[in-house]
């Protein structure tokens, strides 16, 4: 999963030859899991059709401030289309174009929805040798930076008119690239790496059966993703699931049971700054596994059970430079029994369930929780949805790694 998927990217194409490249761009942004909308300038139309564009983004292809529609006018909303967008990318950008908007000049759809837009415009220019050397043409792209505008260079190569030189629009996996690096490099826990155990573990009993639980991940893989998402490198252990997670930032690591866990805890945790500890691992594990299956008799089955490591015992203990937090799953004293669990553990910070909370626990869409910080404060949340606090656990790391 590129750091684009789910982000809504407007795409404006002004009327230069590289138009032709705005489909690969298309493809490119929707490949990386953005949602495309296009708006043309009325000239770009005659280097490449909005039915192309419109048929790869799947969406509507805008060009003018009114169309016609059931021999009624309707009009373009250049201000809903900026406040759409987390992203507004010109490319190609003319030299016509680049002028016009570091003169604040909106003679047509594009160029007022670039004055409308709240969020980051990425412009990437592409004209002749020339035009690209010329003193006006660097004024422009000196003003638009200087307004907060990112500009992805042109490239060097053969251009449209037969020269050689710069000013070649980059390649569009090029702009890709450029603008999710960009984005990276901009987030919070950018350079962070953060370890994350998320799941049940099964201990076996024989080659059939097994004790676990019925934890099914979905608060860790939430919080992978939320931290992947801001920028920090993860490293996701997990137990058994059916969850999958696709994420250029996370390397997700499988296992089966807690003494699986346990190992590849040891392996990444002195590496990491941030450390969270979601799994449901097993407390106790079989004293000895049968080789063959178990057969079935009268008489009552008794099976001698071992406690399993205590992996957040052992990180908190190793603990240097890392914040470790943790969780606690409690069905009564709830407050009490985390606090005492935070203390014991050397932790930072506790998220607390109660299986008393509807709504909250294993299996659920939602939780809901009570942050505990080892400087004493206890924060009740609302019920919400597992994505949303996993969102609320990395605002207070945030806190917590300025403290």
């Amino acid at each position: 999963m590129s750091i684009l998927s789910g982000k809504k990217v407007l795409l404006g194409v002004t009327a230069g030859i590289a138009a032709y490249k705005a489909a690969f761009l298309v493809r490119g942004f929707i490949k990386a899991g953005a949602e495309v909308r296009v708006v043309m300038t009325p000239e770009a139309k005659e280097f490449v059709t909005p039915l192309t564009l419109s048929t790869l983004s799947k969406n509507e292809v805008l060009s003018t401030f009114t169309q016609e529609e059931n021999e009624n006018a309707v009009w373009n909303n250049h201000v809903e289309l900026g406040l759409w967008a987390d992203f507004f990318v010109i490319a190609p950008a003319t030299a016509n174009t680049l002028s016009k908007m570091a003169s604040g000049t909106s003679d047509n759809l594009l160029l007022a929805t670039y004055l409308s837009a709240k969020c980051p415009v990425y412009f990437a220019p592409a004209m002749d040798l020339d035009m690209y050397k010329h003193p006006s043409t660097h004024n422009s792209f000196e003003k638009l930076q200087s307004f907060g505008n990112i500009m992805i260079p042109a490239t060097s190569g053969e251009l449209a008119s037969g020269l050689e030189g710069q000013g070649r629009m980059a390649e569009p996996e090029d702009i890709v690239a450029f603008i999710e690096a960009d984005i990276l490099s901009r987030l919070p826990l950018k350079d962070k790496k953060v370890l994350i155990t998320a799941g049940p573990t099964y201990e076996a009993i024989d080659p059939v059966r097994f004790i676990g639980n019925h934890s099914s991940g979905k608060m860790g893989y939430a919080l992978a993703e939320a931290a992947a998402n801001l920028g920090a490198q993860v490293t996701l252990i997990s137990g058994p699931t059916h969850l999958q997670l696709k994420h250029n930032l996370i390397n997700r690591i499988n296992v089966t049971s807690a003494a699986e866990m346990f190992e590849e805890v040891k392996k990444h945790y002195k590496t990491v700054d941030i450390a969270i500890a979601s799994a449901a691992v097993a407390d106790y594990r079989p004293a000895l596994v049968a080789d063959q299956k178990i057969k079935k008799k009268e008489a009552a089955l008794k099976i001698d059970l071992e406690p399993t490591a205590d992996i957040l015992a052992y990180i908190g203990a190793e603990k240097k430079k890392q914040l470790l937090v943790g969780f606690a799953l409690e069905t009564e004293n709830e407050v009490a029994n985390a606090q005492g669990k935070l203390q014991r553990k050397n932790l930072d910070l506790i998220v607390l369930n109660s299986l008393n909370d509807k709504g909250a626990g294993f299996k659920t869409e939602t939780n809901k929780v009570t942050f505990i910080t080892k400087y004493g404060a206890v924060l009740p949340q609302e019920l919400k949805p597992k994505a949303e606090v996993a969102q609320d656990v990395f605002e207070l790391i945030q806190q917590l790694l300025h403290d």
